[in-house]
């Protein structure tokens, strides 16, 4: 019955195959221990246990098909495509989950993690893992391409870090075909999740949704095989593409035959599914996402932030020890360091609200799939055109337009998905520079006045569900402790 995967728009049970009778349910074998002791993976570092959640690894393994396409690959994501040459594979998920069944909120988050810095990352858990823990969520992480598991380097001559080369005596086992099979990899990780019983860790708990998300290039991919592989194989109940460019990944690759898409594609506008695209300023810029702007569906929502970059303090700084309780997470933090000993950039990273807004994003999409309720449009960023793509922006350089935050209306920096010149690396960290002391005295001559402008702010964007209210109420303590207008 269609009517066993949660679809809100789908009001009649219709008979029909099962919606994942495409897609086999792989071998499942775990948890997995041996080789360091722990998972190797860039993500959060505090031990889940802290915050009421448990942290397990598995092996998945199975025959996955590569993709070709029937007919043309257009840019308006309306693909059609046929499984072509299968391989074999073995790879590995790791589940976070709540430690009590009951604190469960029966949606699965599945990230397909990110490889541009030569290994596996989370960079979606990172960014939002405190939303997930405060409200229940299931987390699984899916290693769905080559570099993660077999490595190779990563973008700006980063190190290569897969999983076998890091960790032989837990890892030598895996084996990766190739990225041309990472689209059925993650539908058939997919399947394993909403099989009862297959993954041990989630028996026990009753699963109703599965959102799929992936940033950066795993978000290139997400909309390949959302355009590709979701009209056929229906395996995930909404999606979150996060900061991608304005091409997506190509359907098949070397060793395969190659079948590169289109360098600008659409997210394809027949869909049953919700899909919400959350991008940055050096998403609109420098990946020139831009020329992909999307109007808003039933089932599409666009979210542009304004003062924010593809990757940021809080990714890679912040974030990572963040449990959720600390108000220091929201002050703004000037580092040129945002991988210490590895990445050294000539102006301080961004240092934006990012992070924030994110949280808001998956809980809008949560809701949506849940309720069947899209989030209200959101405004965009203020560009033009002539004669590069170009941010507007108010004297004090912060963006105009957008989604709206204390970051960008009552700033102590100026934030930017730009200002960083060098290598891609830092070009990605955007920048956030801060404002001099007599700029801050005109703007705040009290702390009380601080506080009315960081307020009022704050208000309007819980008012516009772009903030969720336990973040804004650290926000407003750490605003309350600072200096500002002293």
């Amino acid at each position: 019955m269609l009517c066993a995967r949660f679809r809100p728009l789908i009001l009649l049970c219709v008979l029909a195959a099962p919606v994942s009778a495409q897609v086999p349910v792989p071998t499942v074998e775990g948890p997995i221990s041996g080789g360091a002791g722990v998972p190797f993976i860039a993500a959060t570092t505090f031990d889940l246990a802290q915050v009421g959640y448990t942290q397990s690894e598995y092996f998945v393994s199975g025959t996955a098909s590569a993709y070709t396409n029937v007919g043309a690959l257009d840019t308006d994501g309306v693909w059609t495509v046929a499984a072509g040459e299968t391989a074999p594979y073995k790879t590995r998920i790791l589940v976070y989950r709540p430690a009590k069944r009951h604190q469960f909120n029966r949606t699965v988050i599945v990230e397909w993690l990110n490889v541009s810095g030569g290994l596996d990352a989370a960079p979606d858990w990172i960014m939002a893992h405190t939303e997930l823990i405060r409200h229940g969520y299931a987390w699984v992480g899916v290693s769905a391409q080559f570099v993660g598991v077999e490595g190779g380097p990563g973008i700006g001559g980063l190190p290569s870090m897969g999983l076998k080369p890091t960790d032989p005596n837990r890892y030598g086992s895996l084996s990766h075909p190739g990225d041309s099979f990472s689209y059925d990899i993650l539908s058939q990780v997919g399947a394993a999740i909403r099989e009862p019983g297959t993954i041990p860790a989630l028996q026990d708990l009753t699963i109703r949704r599965l959102i799929a998300v992936g940033e950066s290039q795993s978000a290139f991919r997400l909309v390949t095989y959302i355009n590709a592989l979701e009209p056929i194989h229906g395996m995930f109940d909404g999606y979150l593409v996060h900061s991608r460019g304005e091409s997506p990944a190509a359907l098949s690759q070397s060793p395969q035959v190659s079948i590169p898409v289109p360098g600008q594609v659409l997210i394809r506008t027949d869909l049953q599914v919700p899909v919400l695209t959350f991008q940055t300023e050096t998403d609109l810029t420098l990946l020139g996402s831009f020329r992909i702007r999307q109007p808003d569906t039933d089932l599409i929502r666009l979210w542009e932030v304004a003062g924010t970059a593809h990757a940021d303090s809080y990714t890679t700084v912040v974030g990572p020890t963040d449990q959720g309780d600390d108000p220091s997470v929201a002050n703004v933090i000037f580092t040129t360091e945002p991988v210490p000993g590895l990445i050294t950039c000539d102006v301080p990273i961004n240092s934006g609200p990012q992070h924030v807004v994110l949280k808001a994003a998956i809980h809008a999409l949560e809701r949506w799939v849940r309720r069947g309720k899209p989030p209200a449009p959101a405004p965009l960023l203020d560009v033009v055109t002539d004669p590069a793509i170009t941010i507007q922006r108010d004297p004090l350089g912060n963006a105009l337009g957008g989604i709206r935050t204390p970051w960008v209306d009552v700033p102590v920096a100026t934030h930017s998905g730009g200002g960083q010149v060098g290598s891609i690396l830092c070009l990605l960290f955007g920048s956030s520079v801060p404002l001099d002391p007599t700029t801050l005295d005109q703007l705040y001559p009290t702390h009380r006045s601080y506080m009315q402008a960081f307020r009022k702010s704050t208000r309007e964007a819980v008012r516009q569900r772009h903030i969720r209210g336990r973040d804004a109420r650290l926000m407003r303590k750490a605003a309350k402790a600072s200096n500002i207008g002293d």
